[in-house]
């Protein structure tokens, strides 16, 4: 089967392995033929050697769906033909945040595509206990972003958003999803920022009305026009960069929260005079959990989460270095690229 591996920084390889064998699965393993894989920023961090956790060479795919072809003895959860994604967290099980139910930030943490193999190969095998079956209709497209989609529903639980106004920082995909599950989730108004007015149209095609091109416009002059006196009380960092959550933190009414989504290539330096007298609470959000899939799942199929107008490009399998040059070349433009392994 094929199988494409991110040997180096900028290096992608592929290579011919032996498919996995029905026979030897475990009880509570699955075996599906990978269908659809979307490209993540992390990924692309990863391709430019600046990814702070990624180990070569590794497999790369973490964002996949698929159609089941054989289960372990014991699965429930699905059976042959079904359609399916999975979480792509490695945990132990041992360690304290995973017996107190916090097992995506384990202290033996692994992701696959980035401290393990992904996803990107003909055939794949997933414990049962990381599959989320895929309603029927739902598409193997949409099922890949069910990963991007479920980072916002995790994001948007660690703190309280009802009745509250918010600003999000970045409109790639992950910020834009976020905005729209701030959204569903009571949010009073929702502001998104970016540098690309095509990055804030998509927004606006996914029903988030204010959108903010920084480069026109500051935070600071903007927040007043969309909030008035109210200010706004949670902040999305999902860009990654120094400017960006410096601006939230001197923007943000006081005794507010920021909650850190972007993977940052480099660490930012912060106002300390901020973060104290103004007493913000920072807070991390690493991935999601179980039930933040199957919440995703939920909303994405009832239409309260709208992926349509994020998916921007496909790309045949044998083309994923291509897909990512082009992501490079292109920025601005492109948004969630697909790999497609039926064509």
């Amino acid at each position: 089967m094929r199988q494409a591996v991110l040997i180096e920084p900028g290096k992608i390889e592929f290579r011919e392995v032996p498919a996995p064998r029905k026979e030897d699965l475990g009880p509570h393993e699955v075996m599906l033929r990978v269908k659809k894989i979307g490209i993540c920023g992390s990924e692309i961090h990863s391709f430019h050697g600046v990814h702070p956790a990624t180990f070569y060479p590794v497999v790369q795919g973490h964002e996949y769906s698929g159609t089941v072809v054989a289960t372990g003895a014991q699965v429930t959860v699905c059976r042959e033909g079904d359609n399916i994604t999975a979480r792509p967290q490695l945990v132990c099980g041992e360690c304290n945040p995973c017996r107190r139910g916090q097992y995506n930030v384990c202290e033996h943490l692994r992701v696959q595509a980035f401290q393990a193999d992904g996803a990107a190969e003909d055939y794949f095998v997933v414990d049962d206990d990381r599959v989320v079956k895929l309603p029927e209709g739902m598409s193997l497209e949409y099922g890949a972003m069910i990963e991007p989609s479920a980072v916002g529903a995790h994001a948007t639980m660690r703190t309280d958003l009802r009745g509250k106004n918010v600003v999000v920082s970045g409109a790639g995909t992950i910020g834009n999803l976020v905005a729209q599950f701030a959204i569903a989730r009571g949010a009073r108004k929702v502001l998104i920022t970016d540098v690309s007015d095509k990055r804030l149209d998509i927004a606006k095609t996914c029903g988030i009305e204010h959108t903010l091109n920084v480069t026109k416009k500051s935070l600071k002059e903007a927040v007043p026009e969309v909030f008035g006196d109210e200010g706004y009380q949670v902040g999305f960092e999902v860009a990654g960069v120094e400017s960006s959550i410096r601006s939230l933190m001197e923007t943000i009414e006081k005794g507010s929260d920021i909650v850190v989504v972007a993977v940052f290539s480099k660490d930012p330096a912060l106002s300390m005079f901020y973060l104290g007298e103004h007493e913000l609470r920072l807070i991390g959000t690493m991935m999601y959990r179980h039930e933040d899939y199957l919440t995703a799942v939920d909303m994405v199929s009832k239409g309260e989460i709208n992926l349509e107008p994020l998916i921007s490009n496909r790309f045949p399998f044998e083309q994923y270095l291509e897909a990512y040059r082009f992501i490079d070349a292109n920025r601005e433009t492109s948004m969630k690229v697909m790999i497609d392994l039926e064509r």
